[in-house]
């Protein structure tokens, strides 16, 4: 009950940090329809922290305040304007393709959640990791960056690994704030790493592509995945009673038969699976071949990666002499320009005006006339000199027959950092296989068995959309159907193992029914939350307009004389503490399309702006009281484990989220390099 008071307590205080002023500054003896929609965004705020629905919530008070200025305007027609109003907003959110990649990337994150792979891929990257300082929270955080890149529902994520790495973390001694303090960070890199449905629904609001916004939200994810890494693991190194190492007994991976036959020869995984192919060693030449491809699989892949490098660095450059082509293209403008009078201005082209002629020969209003002795040409070419001896001909300019001459130069060398990268990967590859033991074998096939398809399926949908093969929404058509997939091949094989045969095929195909089921009622539960929050927002911001709103704020905010720095800080101070109160959604839907047409007025980016949004708002899913991502833990974690314990192991994270949000402000090319160079 004491925390329930302080919660209490806390969203009183913010509502009433609302309400006061509200109460105390309106002019109510003369209210102008400004103050109307001023008041109807203190009262939207309130009635959302009061627990009404945000969706409908914004869709009454824009019906109402948008009904009081038609009524100001004209009472007889202000119900039909307002029943008009509603209509054509919701028309606009239905007829709004973007937003059909809404629940087509929710139905690929339920289906791969039940596709029963990130337990596997958490546990061969717990094992892979077992000697890295905080093993467990560095795997777990890693799985959801990995979870992230397949769904954008942070629930999913945070419940999925709530069950899968909380117990494991705590079993393994791990103090439970670091247990979960990673797990809800982690679960919340969904926010911003693609496919997240905050871009796509960031990108409706405003106008941005999404596909930009993919683009430039793929490395800012990185990095903050990478900082929460790098804190756990300095901490670990310091603190290592705060998350002891696993003990040799959780590290052991069981050997199948061929390999322990092998492993008493010999520890070295590939050197046993070679000699083996000789026949002498009691393993099948088949097994002992298909087990050293699989084995030979990570140099393969290095070796791929340094000749395209390669390939790609000492390519020779096709150098074109275009001197024929701009003599060519010189005539031709100016045989244009004679024909048709367009002549632009001195020294804009490097070509000169002709001499002025009488304006009474051609009527004024055209510059399009033929000049005096050429009206007898075909009126369609408009191309040949005219014969007329009062305008200067230009001189004819000879035109190869091929005025484009392709000049290929020698291979370039290759440079000395690729060189230097060569070194590094066949040292990796060296040092690699010399560690090769038949543990670390079986590691890197489980690692095979449960990352590979679903990096397959992340890069083919990912891929698609940053390279421009596809819209986003037929990506996640193809992503949908990857899940489907997957969930049906995993499933296939866990009861294969079992029962082989036909038997595994029903079971199978029941299950995939029931997974099926759940995730289309899933999907639709969450695709209708996003798009009557989206005709709400619709309604309400239409409102909001009408009535003035949006040009008091921005009168204010120019009356301040801010630089685009200090606007920029300005805004995101306001979203953070925003975060507070407020969920993602609510901040998109009711407060970007205020911030939104000020970024022109200030010279910033839209798209920046976003990934700036982005970024700082997984602090509505980190910071409580309404910090969704602990609600989310909360409900899975033992039930020692208590809600406080989970907000103080969310601080340091939001610290560091704050850190990446400097980061990127101060370095805006970490999310403008790959848009710009894919988008130019």
């Amino acid at each position: 009950m004491i925390k329930i008071r302080k919660e209490l307590w806390f969203g009183f205080t913010i509502m009433a940090m609302i309400v006061i002023p509200v109460v105390f500054l309106m002019p109510w003896t003369n209210l102008t329809n400004g103050s109307l929609g001023l008041l109807m965004l203190g009262l939207v705020v309130v009635a959302i922290m009061l627990g009404f629905p945000t969706a409908f919530t914004l869709m009454g008070m824009g019906v109402l305040f948008s009904w009081f200025f038609y009524r100001s305007v004209d009472p007889d027609l202000a119900v039909r304007q307002v029943l008009d109003l509603m209509v054509q907003r919701a028309y606009g959110v239905m007829s709004n393709d973007v937003l059909i990649a809404v629940p087509l990337f929710v139905f690929m994150g339920y289906l791969v959640e039940r596709a029963a792979l990130i337990d596997r891929l958490f546990k061969s990257l717990h094992l892979a990791m077992a000697r890295v300082p905080g093993s467990l929270a560095v795997a777990t955080i890693v799985t959801c960056a990995i979870f992230a890149t397949a769904t954008g529902i942070v629930g999913a994520v945070v419940t999925l690994m709530g069950l899968l790495a909380m117990p494991a973390m705590l079993r393994a001694g791990y103090h439970t704030q670091i247990a979960a303090g990673s797990v809800t960070a982690g679960g919340c890199l969904g926010i911003l790493i693609p496919p997240s449905v905050l871009l796509i629904v960031y990108g409706a609001t405003a106008g941005v592509s999404v596909v930009q916004l993919y683009a430039g939200a793929f490395f800012p994810g990185l990095m903050l995945a990478g900082l929460y890494v790098g804190y756990v693991i300095i901490l670990a190194m310091i603190k290592p009673s705060l998350m002891p190492p696993l003990p040799e007994s959780e590290r052991h991976v069981e050997l199948p038969a061929f390999a322990k036959a092998l492993a008493a020869r010999g520890r070295n995984a590939s050197l046993g699976l070679a000699r083996a192919l000789g026949g002498t060693s009691g393993v099948s030449k088949g097994t002992a071949l298909g087990q050293l491809f699989l084995s030979l699989l990570p140099a393969l892949a290095i070796a791929g990666v340094l000749a395209f490098t390669y390939s790609t660095v000492t390519a020779p450059v096709q150098e074109a002499s275009t001197a024929g082509l701009i003599e060519a293209g010189g005539s031709f403008a100016a045989d244009i320009k004679e024909e048709t009078g367009l002549v632009g201005a001195p020294g804009s082209t490097g070509l000169q005006e002709p001499p002025v002629e009488s304006t009474a020969d051609k009527p004024a209003e055209t510059g399009l006339q033929e000049p005096p002795g050429a009206t007898d040409k075909p009126a369609e070419t408009g191309l040949q000199d005219p014969p007329s001896a009062e305008k200067p001909v230009a001189a004819p300019v000879p035109v190869a027959a091929d005025p484009v001459v392709a000049k290929v130069a020698e291979a370039r060398p290759a440079p000395t950092w690729f060189w230097t990268m060569f070194g590094i990967g066949v040292a990796l590859i060296a040092g690699l296989y010399a560690l090769w033991t038949w543990q670390r074998f079986e590691i890197f096939k489980m690692l095979l068995g449960s990352f590979f398809p679903l990096s397959i399926m992340i890069l083919a949908v990912l891929g698609s959309i940053v390279f421009g093969f596809a819209t986003p929404t037929e990506a996640a058509a193809v992503g949908a159907f990857g899940g489907f997939v997957l969930a049906a091949a995993y499933r296939y094989i866990a009861h294969h193992r079992g029962n082989p045969g036909f038997g595994a095929v029903g079971t199978t195909m029941k299950d995939l029914g029931v997974i099926v089921k759940e995730s289309s009622y899933l999907t639709a539960k969450t695709s209708a939350m996003v798009c009557w929050l989206f005709v709400g927002s619709a309604i309400f911001s239409a409102a909001f307009a009408l009535l003035g709103g949006q040009e008091i704020i921005e009168t204010w905010v120019l009356s301040l004389g801010l630089t685009p720095i200090q606007f920029m800080i300005l805004a995101q101070c306001i979203i953070f503490i925003l975060g507070w109160p407020l969920e993602w959604t609510e901040i998109i839907v009711i407060f970007m399309p205020i911030f939104i047409p000020l970024l022109p007025k200030f010279g910033i980016d839209p798209l920046f702006f976003g990934l700036l949004v982005a970024l700082n708002l997984q602090t509505a899913f980190l910071s409580p009281p309404v910090a969704m991502a602990a609600f989310y833990l909360k409900g899975v974690a033992p039930k020692h484990v208590t809600l406080n314990q989970i907000f103080l192991g969310m601080m340091p994270f939001m610290v560091i989220q704050v850190i990446a949000l400097v980061l990127l402000y101060m370095f805006p090319g970490i999310g403008l390099w790959l848009p710009q160079t894919l988008y130019r």
